[in-house]
């Protein structure tokens, strides 16, 4: 009998060393290289048979192969998709799931990537049962839990989801039998990191496991027009466990952030091949699992208080959407000779942008003195536009002038201390009048650009440089 070959695949990259190396060649990571088993030689062959038919390499399921067509031979066609019943979800997604594709879910453990997962089968079961379908039309497939284990996770659940299909397995093989009995619309994975196959002797979570069972089931679900839902983990910092190669072979990549300390969760698209990766979806935890917030500025200011210094308000915009945060500062003399900087929520380079800009730009002395800044509500900002409000926190807690009530800000702050435009100021705006805002300082040129009428009774206030914005915070 034939040695097995033996190889080194990088945990990071996924990419293949005939020997053991300290550092990987293809990404650089340090002590990434594990030793697995290569897969056999031969496609077909190597594959069991259970998987042929899995797969549809069967006679009746063989597919003939594709012909060269030109571009312009190609009908464009409408893409039809199905809501998932979610609204947040379907608004990421670009207006629901598309058949054929996979998605990869992922999210640090206990945030809620598997209640989100098992309320969506849950919704996809209940419109397939009203619709009149009168099929199961979900196949949920855990790998870490017990059947037992998740029917006691949907009991908490507003639609428990009596009907969807469930299966505890692991090898990849054993999807063969349910898949073509059930014929689902949709397939949910819980977790990609517990499939093996056959087709590679390695131990599960592997590289080599990793990128073999996902192609499997991609494949698969390619083939047969089934919506694939792939539920991953993410490594310590924070990126998606496995090669990086399963990013590439999936169609949508989303990651569920969220802060144990806070009930809001946010959904993000990493990669969308059907939509903008712009958009955001917001959720709440609560007792019934994940709730969808469809007026998010109002949560986040739901504890907001006016006349407080070191506070203030700005508009933020995810994909089309504006939502109203609350940027806090708190400037301390330094207890000990080295000041401390500690930012929570945004950007510490940011932080020590803005305050360098308001030392060297503004009479307000900073550099001597601690500096602590949090975003409220657990929310991580990241666009340049909320600029203009840290430094108005910054200065306004150094000053300890509080902004006038219903007082907001949005700008980009350049390194000359002058005050840039942002984009679609005309939905920041709108969102602020909605809430009832009646001061917004905002850049230069702003009013001449918003149409008529599109702040309603916001005041805007343009500020062309720092200095001005700290004048107007004396003034008051």
């Amino acid at each position: 009998m034939a040695k097995p070959k033996t190889i080194y695949a990088c945990t990071s990259c996924g990419a293949q060393h005939p020997k053991w190396l300290g550092r990987c060649n293809e990404c650089g990571k340090w002590g990434s290289l594990e030793e697995e088993v290569a897969a056999p030689k031969g496609s077909l062959d190597a594959i069991p048979g259970e998987a042929r038919d899995l797969l549809g390499f069967g006679g009746a399921a063989r597919v003939e192969a594709e012909k060269v067509r030109t571009l312009g031979e190609i009908e464009p066609g409408n893409v039809e998709r199905f809501s998932s019943g979610i609204s947040e979800l379907d608004r990421v997604l670009g207006g629901g799931f598309v058949p054929g594709s996979v998605v990869l879910l992922g999210g640090e453990p206990g945030v809620g990537k598997s209640t989100l997962a098992l309320q969506l089968a849950a919704q996809i079961d209940a419109d397939s049962m009203r619709s009149g379908a009168g099929e199961r039309s979900v196949l949920y497939i855990s790998g870490e839990e017990s059947p037992e284990q998740v029917r006691l996770r949907a009991e908490r659940l507003e639609d428990d989801g009596r009907g969807v299909a469930i299966l505890a397995e692991t090898r990849v093989e054993s999807f063969a039998n349910a898949w073509k009995e059930l014929s689902p619309k949709l397939v949910i994975v819980d977790s990609v990191q517990t499939l093996q196959t056959s087709r590679v002797e390695s131990s599960p979570g592997s590289v080599s496991q990793v990128r073999e069972s996902a192609s499997l089931l991609a494949a698969t679900a390619k083939l047969h027009d089934t919506t694939l839902v792939l539920v991953g983990h993410v490594t310590k910092d924070g990126t998606l466990a496995g090669p990086r190669v399963l990013e590439h072979l999936v169609d949508v990549v989303l990651g569920f952030e969220g802060d144990r300390n806070h009930a809001f969760r946010l959904l993000r698209a990493a990669k969308n091949r059907f939509g903008s990766t712009q958009e955001v979806g917001v959720f709440s935890m609560g007792e019934r699992g994940l709730e969808v917030v469809e007026n998010p500025s109002e949560l986040f200011l739901a504890e907001h208080r006016d006349g407080a210094p070191g506070s203030c308000v700005i508009p933020l915009l995810e994909g089309s959407r504006p939502m109203l945060v609350e940027i806090q500062a708190l400037v301390a003399a330094a207890t000990y000779g080295t000041p401390r900087r500690t930012s929570i929520g945004i950007d510490d380079g940011r932080v020590a942008l803005m305050l360098a800009v308001l030392d060297r730009r503004t009479p307000v002395d900073l550099v001597s003195r601690d500096v602590y800044v949090n975003v409220a509500g657990g929310v991580r900002v990241g666009e340049p536009a909320a600029d203009l409000g840290l430094a108005l926190a910054l200065a306004s807690s150094a000053l300890d002038i509080a902004l006038p009530a219903g007082a907001a800000a949005c700008g980009e702050v350049g390194l000359g201390g002058e005050v840039r435009r942002v984009s679609r100021l005309d939905l920041r705006v709108r969102e602020l009048a909605r809430l009832g805002y009646s001061t917004l300082l905002v850049p230069p040129g702003t009013k001449a650009q918003l149409e008529k009428g599109a702040a309603g009774k916001t005041r805007l206030v343009e500020i062309d440089n720092i200095a001005n914005a700290v004048a107007w915070l004396r003034e008051g």
